[in-house]
């Protein structure tokens, strides 16, 4: 389901700062991260 993907998405986000991972890393997952909350808004819309 698409709430728990944002919600996992969400939680590796958080665990890779907090990591102090590369940029790059919690750059393309914090991009995942809102392409999945946009979609999510588009189907509760839409």
């Amino acid at each position: 389901m698409l709430n728990d993907e944002i919600c996992k998405l969400r939680d590796e986000l958080n665990k890779s700062i907090e990591e102090g991972k590369d940029y790059a890393i919690i750059y393309e997952l914090s991009v995942k991260l809102d392409e999945r909350i946009a979609e999510y808004y588009r189907l509760k819309i839409g």
